[in-house]
């Protein structure tokens, strides 16, 4: 496992992370065993960042994640976020009173007495360009209820805003061979303020693994069958926005690119870690094989030559559709 700085934090942080989103809900089922094995794996082979919400299962993901905490001597770094429990979900929600209510919540679940990093989750547009926003953060800060704050955002809009705060220390956006326009002038800006940025969604819900096809079918409780169309959350979380057909043509020409030794999540992990700008990248797993295939690519050699190739793909069949909608 190769190693990044994460901001001026001073943390190394494994570059690829563990997000752990699929073990509190929205994926169809996962067991406590499945869930305690993924992050074990994770752990035990050298993943140190663990990324996870306080509405993954209503707090069961974050329990988890505060197991593996007290289990281990080893230091861990912990994001979190903070935010999507409003209902409605409306800027004006976004006040200190609701967000340490929130934080409080996740200190509990997570078993510390401060978060590593805590980030807003998906906030309204309107939140990201005001300083209030980021007034509130470094209150929160004061209070010693968490050591650093970043912005888990859709839209490289709202990343563009939010990086123009000099506390800022993270940006996480979905970044992906389907969706590459944060690489664009974001990541220039970003890396000039030396704002971190954690790619999620890094295998496009599943469709970079190659293992899916036109009869691929998904539970009730998995948003690959319910948010389809965006009706539960941004429909942008879901195959990263790509239409279903469309990916998997993709899929096809990525699939006659891929060098020896490597899978195509392997290509598609390597992909964005070829980025230096990205600290961390942050696949999920259902299971602890799932957890140790997302971890091989870290240590396979580069592949800066097939880079035109990949991305002539994206060109040809995902950008028209993807490329500026976030």
């Amino acid at each position: 496992m190769q190693y990044r700085d994460f901001s001026n934090t001073g943390w190394k942080v494994s570059e690829i992370g563990l997000g752990c989103w699929a073990i509190g809900s929205e994926w169809g089922d996962v067991t406590a065993t499945d869930a305690r094995e993924v992050l074990k794996a994770s752990l035990d082979n050298g993943v140190n960042f663990f990324d996870t919400a306080d509405v993954y299962g209503d707090g069961r993901s974050e329990k988890f994640v505060g197991e593996l905490i007290k289990s281990t001597s080893e230091k861990i770094f912990v994001a979190t976020k903070a935010g999507r429990r409003l209902n409605p979900h409306t800027p004006e929600g976004y006040n200190l009173k609701n967000i340490e209510k929130f934080i409080d919540r996740s200190l509990t679940n997570l078993g510390v007495d401060c978060i590593d990093l805590l980030q807003l989750h998906c906030p309204p547009s309107e939140i990201c360009p005001k300083k209030e926003t980021y007034e509130m953060m470094d209150e929160l800060v004061k209070l010693g209820k968490i050591a650093n704050y970043g912005v888990s955002v859709e839209k490289v809009s709202e990343a563009m805003d939010a990086i123009q705060f000099q506390n800022v220390k993270s940006i996480q956006i979905i970044f992906n061979i389907f969706r590459q326009k944060p690489a664009e002038t974001f990541f220039k800006e970003a890396a000039k303020r030396d704002v971190s940025i954690i790619a999620r969604v890094p295998l496009a819900s599943g469709l970079l693994t190659g293992k899916m096809n036109q009869g691929s079918k998904f539970p009730q409780n998995d948003h690959r069958n319910y948010n389809i169309n965006g009706d539960a959350f941004d429909v942008g979380e879901t195959f990263s926005g790509v239409n279903f057909e469309k990916g998997l043509e993709a899929v096809e020409k990525l699939k006659g690119l891929i060098p020896d030794n490597y899978s195509l999540a392997d290509l598609a992990l390597k992909w964005i870690l070829m980025h230096d700008e990205v600290s961390v990248v942050i696949p999920g797993a259902k299971n602890e094989s799932q957890a140790l295939m997302n971890l091989k690519a870290s240590d396979l050699d580069e592949i800066s030559s097939l880079l035109p190739s990949i991305n002539s793909i994206y060109d040809e069949l995902i950008k028209p559709d993807v490329h500026n909608r976030w």
